[in-house]
């Protein structure tokens, strides 16, 4: 039998043209002829932001077959996404449909005058020809296009209705209609543009040259020909033109742009810069640790330019429901033209009235509500070193009702440090506390935990001589051991000793479990550490250590109460005292605690079944398999760390804890937004539909109140590029 290699999934984003239809029908039937190729796993298409995200077997089909199929569509596809993109094809393309609806005005005023005045005939036909032509151009297109793919939508309907009331001796009203409803097509896709344009104003903090040392002195180079390793140099004032870290001088950057932190953060040698920051004080040489289309300010747009084109659940029911929604008002059309003439009605009349009910009913207002909405809110986000990974994740961050956090490097600094090194009395009564340190720090170096880094740390510090360890192995959650000189050294938590070490006998593991609990009543992690030689474990003594909460830690739990969120967790391997401690210090609900990883995605899923809705905040990195477990996941200090940006939801750039209630806060914004536009299109659907259904109205009125609700939900919509926590 064959064997069939396993899918190999992959994400691209290709830009295409944007059409000036509101109608999403075209979209919806290219995604089909898409998907139904052999390898594409799901297609997300929009012609609005003008991108197709496509999910494609890598081992079946490939992005430039892709590409071709787009272009067999007559889809014109524009520049790749390596580089984030120019905007003039698009403001070509506003500016033209700008002058279009000018054009479409003077047309339908020199027809009105003409008729008023009873000028010459010819003129009023002309000037009405002009204010059909270009204002009907656009509607158009879009609707032969939509027709191709076998479907019907929103441009179809307004062209429609303006050739019908110009039928039946309307030719002004038919011109108002389309002269407001490309008035209103301009005005959202300004609304969209200038969302886009949020995102674009980072691209353009970072300069396009870098001042690199060479051979000691400073040559201009463009950052495209910048390789990792290079040293730049940057004065106060400079735009820093590429990530890296600071190998001499000390200043304070900018990172405002990037992480949304309000005030410059110091920066010393060791300390990393970001690519599109602005170096406030003193002269810094950097040397270059990602190139220019690594950086994270270009990951961070990227990334928002993909979640642009992700739609969120509204905006997918809506668009399903566009198609059925445009054929009923069709047929309720025909029904309000075939039943009143069987029952007698006159032509003109009963034509008229149909025509003003196909406009009144027409869902424009509703299909633009939830992009402009939600656009407008990714891109606030992104302004404010907050990457929301996708529409739905806006809307997911709005229905929070629990939120379990990390603790070390999420609530507490996770800067560690050592405060305790004690030899037990009864040990080897020739060891120093130092002695017992630099074996600590021996086996600690070898691993990554924070605890470890802090003991090494501390060795450091003192000048230690530390041994190379050898054969060190890990126990997730609860300790280490390695082999130093003859010796193994373990070192590890209460729960390490009476597990891992269960059937061994430890001499003075009584003792040293006492002290432990004793330094955890203090609000201090502590760990022992034990030699084993010859079959003989004694324990040698104890690290205790120390984390302060973050500044403004109990501030951002009072803030996300007043948000509505109703239980707030602390998730840790630390012990339960140390944890309890710092819960009571913030306000958090509760706590569990000496948690391994696999324990915290289990306590995850826990929190979903009681509470419903639960946001998991981590720094994306050890909390991975808990974030994909969440309803949502926050990552914090998302701008130096790749793992970050892919397994979070949402992405804090910096470490300013509150950017979290600001993403719940502009999450329930967008909530409020959505439903108000909604409530604002269905309601002036309705009031019209009604209006007409029982004493009539004039088409003219029934055109301001469609394209005014549609103008209104765009501009409201935009709103969002403004909010603030």
């Amino acid at each position: 039998m064959a064997v069939t290699d396993p899918p190999s999934l992959s994400t691209c984003t290709i830009r295409i043209e944007r059409r000036g239809g509101r109608g999403e029908a075209g979209a919806q039937a290219l995604e089909r002829d898409l998907q139904q190729r052999t390898g594409v796993h799901d297609a997300d298409v929009s012609f609005r932001t003008g991108t197709v995200q496509i999910t494609y077997d890598e081992n079946a089909t490939s992005e430039a077959s892709i590409r071709e199929a787009i272009r067999d569509r007559s889809v014109s596809i524009q520049d790749d996404l390596d580089m984030p993109p120019t905007d003039a094809p698009f403001r070509s393309e506003l500016r033209q449909e700008t002058l279009f609806v000018g054009l479409t005005l003077l047309g339908m005023v020199v027809g009105l005058g003409a008729g008023w005045l009873e000028g010459p005939v010819p003129l009023r036909w002309a000037g009405y020809g002009i204010a059909y032509a270009f204002g009907g151009w656009y509607g158009l297109k879009g609707a032969i296009e939509t027709l191709r793919h076998g479907a019907v939508d929103i441009d179809l309907l307004m062209i429609v209705a303006a050739l019908g009331a110009l039928s039946i001796g309307a030719p002004f009203e038919g011109a108002m209609l389309l002269f407001l409803f490309s008035l209103s097509n301009v005005l959202q896709h300004y609304a969209i543009g200038r969302s886009r344009r949020a995102i674009k104003s980072l691209v353009e903090m970072r300069p396009d040259e870098a001042q690199v040392l060479r051979d000691g002195e400073e040559v201009t180079v463009p950052i495209d020909d910048v390789d990792v390793g290079d040293v730049f140099v940057v004065r106060p004032g400079d735009k820093i033109p590429l990530d890296g870290v600071v190998t001499s001088g000390e200043g304070s950057v900018d990172q405002a742009s990037l992480t949304g932190e309000s005030v410059p953060v110091p920066k010393a040698v060791g300390d990393e810069v970001f690519g599109g920051t602005i170096n406030e004080s003193g002269s810094l040489e950097i040397e270059v640790t990602r190139q220019a289309h690594e950086s994270a300010i270009s990951r961070l747009i990227h990334m928002v330019e993909r979640a642009q084109s992700e739609k969120a659940p509204t905006q997918r029911l809506i668009d399903r429901l566009e198609q059925p929604y445009v054929l009923a008002v069709f047929g309720l059309t025909i029904a309000a033209i075939a039943i009143p003439l069987a029952l007698g009605s006159e032509f003109t009349s009963t034509f008229y009235r149909a025509m003003t009910l196909m406009v009144a009913a027409s869902p424009c207002a509703v299909i633009i509500s939830t992009p402009a909405a939600v656009l407008s809110a990714i891109a606030s986000g992104g302004r404010q070193g907050v990457l929301f990974k996708g529409g739905e994740h806006v809307e997911a961050a709005a229905n929070i009702d629990a939120v379990a956090f990390d603790k070390t490097g999420t609530l507490t600094q996770g800067d560690t440090q050592l405060t305790d090194v004690s030899v037990r009395e009864t040990a080897d009564e020739s060891l120093t506390d130092d002695e017992l340190l630099a074996l600590a720090a021996a086996v600690q170096a070898r691993s990554e935990h924070h605890l470890a880094r802090a003991t090494v740390t501390a060795a450091n510090e003192r000048s230690l001589d530390v041994t190379d360890a050898q054969r060190f192995q890990s126990a997730a959650g609860k300790g280490v051991r390695a082999a130093v000189d003859d010796s193994t050294i373990h070192i590890g938590n209460r729960s390490y000793f009476e597990s891992i070490l269960e059937d061994t006998a430890v001499q003075g593991l009584e003792p040293g479990l006492d002290r432990l609990e004793s330094l955890e009543s203090e609000g201090k992690t502590s760990v022992i550490v034990a030699r084993e030689t010859r079959g003989s474990v004694g324990v040698l003594g104890w690290l205790a250590f120390t984390d302060t909460v973050r500044p403004g830690a109990a501030k951002m739990i009072a803030d996300l109460r007043s948000l509505g969120v109703e239980h707030i967790v602390m998730l840790t391997g630390d012990n339960e005292r140390v944890a309890r401690q710092i819960a009571d210090e913030v306000g958090i609900d509760e706590v569990q605690a000496e948690l391994l990883p696999e324990e915290k995605v289990a306590t995850i899923e826990d929190l979903v079944d009681r509470h419903g809705n639960v946001a998991m905040v981590g720094d994306g990195v050890n909390d991975a398999p808990a974030l994909a477990t969440a309803t949502l996941g926050v990552a914090m200090g998302g701008a130096g760390t790749d793992v970050a940006l892919e397994t979070a939801d949402v992405v804090l750039m910096g470490d300013d804890l509150s950017k979290i209630p600001y993403v719940f806060g502009l999450g329930r914004r967008t909530r409020r937004t959505l439903t108000l536009n909604l409530v604002i299109a269905f309601g002036a659907i309705a009031l019209m539909v009604g209006a007409i259904l029982l004493r009539g109205i004039p088409l003219p009125l029934a055109v301001v109140g469609h394209e005014g609700s549609t103008v209104l939900v765009s501009l409201n919509g935009l709103r969002l590029l403004g909010y603030r926590e």
